[in-house]
């Protein structure tokens, strides 16, 4: 039986295989730049490599799992509970994740007495498709919305959690939200983005120009500042100061807009276990009971704080 590879081997052959991605664009860009934009523009759309497989393999706990037939193909819920006959909570999960992610939350929350909903993003976990991106995530939570009616609350992590805020700032109904390390600046995830790969800022440029003649929209209709001020229910919004994926001011950005935002900042659990920690999960449970969490105001340096 062949051995698995080890995890150096395979940090070798990752680094190797970005090192080719840089050197190929920065070429690309040179020789053949339309091509070079439209190869980065599918990348960027196209969740991480081995997400589906992680996904796949992931625990669900007793959720009950139906593949729903879609416009566009089939998208898998997650249902836990009766979100019929309970209240219920929607999950909008992150890039490269899936709809199980909020199981840490599960049993707390069945037994505050939720039902809870989630899904797999278009291209992630158990849902058709290979690529997606932020206004993808944004009408299928639309679209969620309508087919279960009013949430209790809406729980969004990463990117999920800044389409969360952006649907509700379309006409999705919930009662309050909570947003965990929530993405706020698509051009600034761009910049991440393009750095990543080697690909030059005249090429960002131009590869975020022809999103938006494809999407016809601006991005900056998507920035914090033109959106949060419209949304009417209140949000607890949870981020680490040491956050290397999406940087904690982007958290503080929705509620610095965001009407009555209650910030809670915690350190040293990052972008992913930060929605696993019990002690976020707590907090978040003790905001869904209207119980007064995190800081009110924000750009200071006494906030609230997990440790």
């Amino acid at each position: 039986m062949p051995k698995p590879p080890s995890k150096i081997s395979t940090t070798v052959r990752a680094f190797l295989s970005l090192t080719l991605l840089r050197l190929t664009h920065r070429i690309g860009g040179w020789v053949a730049p339309a091509a070079t934009i439209e190869h980065a523009a599918a990348l960027f759309c196209t969740p991480y490599p081995g997400a589906r497989p992680r996904a796949l393999q992931a625990p669900t706990g007793p959720a009950r799992i139906e593949m729903l037939e879609l416009e566009g193909g089939r998208i898998a819920q997650y249902v836990w509970g009766d979100p019929s006959r309970e209240p219920y909570i929607l999950f909008s999960h992150g890039w490269s994740s899936h709809g199980a992610r909020l199981l840490p939350w599960m049993e707390r929350l069945r037994a505050a007495g939720y039902a809870l909903v989630a899904f797999d993003q278009d291209g992630h976990g158990r849902s058709d498709g290979t690529r997606t991106h932020l206004p993808g995530f944004i009408a299928r939570l639309l679209e969620f919305g309508q087919r279960h009616g009013p949430a209790a609350a809406v729980i969004g992590h990463s990117l999920g959690g800044a389409a969360a805020a952006l649907a509700l700032a379309r006409g999705l109904r919930a009662d309050t939200a909570i947003l965990i390390a929530p993405a706020a600046d698509p051009l600034a995830a761009g910049q991440r983005f393009a750095r990543q790969v080697g690909l030059s800022a005249p090429l960002r440029r131009r590869m975020f120009a022809q999103f938006e003649t494809r999407l016809s929209m601006r991005f900056t209709e998507l920035l914090p500042e033109r959106n949060a001020p419209r949304i009417a229910c209140p949000v607890l919004v949870v981020h680490d100061l040491e956050d290397r994926e999406v940087p904690w001011g982007e958290g503080e950005r929705w509620a610095r807009y965001w009407p009555g935002a209650r910030l809670l900042s915690t350190r040293g659990l990052g972008h992913h276990r930060i929605l696993d920690d019990p002690g976020v999960i707590i907090a978040g449970l003790d905001f869904l009971a209207g119980r007064t969490v995190g800081q009110r105001v924000v750009s200071t340096h006494d906030l609230a704080c997990v440790a």
